[in-house]
């Protein structure tokens, strides 16, 4: 058996006395004590059911132990059947994450120009069929659920209503970073669905 010692030092911070607070910390951290019932807890401190010892540690459980998870879940979750249409903002009253400041500028290199763009790397090479491509997996990759790239897709889809499903699968990304101490970098990076 070993005494959790965060568990123990959390539980006398709490109030619980040292000797109580080892006990309780023997092989149990704040979530398995939380989840003790009354009489678990009066048989791992030692104490009798009906005492004022015991009181004043399950008063502590009950009031600190679990605080600091509610403190985390107070947020609010709507779900989206309960939200109306018109609450749900489109277009302009949209937020795009592109526009924020601490984003690094992200643009799509057009299908035509990634081979002369992506010279300088030498990232051509022979497939299979001793034909000449364009190795574009040799590039960092992308996830296309990023919320950049996903900005970038219903842009593009805003203006072209016709592209197919899947269509920015394997396109190449130009990332333009710009800082005070190192000026502007460039960086490419390949589009993917699953890394």
């Amino acid at each position: 058996m070993a005494v959790k010692s965060s568990t123990k030092k959390r539980l006398i911070e709490l109030g619980i006395p040292e000797d109580h607070a080892h006990k309780l910390a023997d092989d149990a951290n704040l979530d398995t004590i939380k989840r003790m019932a009354r009489e678990q807890v009066a048989k791992k401190v030692g104490v009798e059911d009906g005492s004022a010892e015991l009181d004043l540690i399950m008063s502590v459980i009950s009031e600190h132990v679990g605080s600091r998870k509610r403190t985390k879940s107070n947020r609010i979750t709507i779900s989206r059947k309960a939200l109306l249409e018109e609450d749900i903002p489109r277009g302009e009253f949209r937020f795009n994450v592109l526009n924020h400041e601490l984003v690094p500028h992200h643009e799509l290199v057009p299908i035509e120009s990634e081979a002369d763009i992506l010279e300088p790397w030498d990232l051509r090479t022979d497939d299979a069929f001793g034909t000449d491509r364009l190795a574009k997996e040799l590039l960092p990759k992308i996830l296309i659920t990023d919320p950049a790239i996903q900005a970038i897709k219903e842009m593009e889809e805003i203006d072209n209503e016709e592209l197919p499903a899947g269509w920015l699968t394997n396109r190449v990304v130009k990332i333009e970073r710009y800082s005070r101490s190192a000026g502007s970098s460039t960086a490419y990076r390949l589009i993917v669905e699953s890394t």
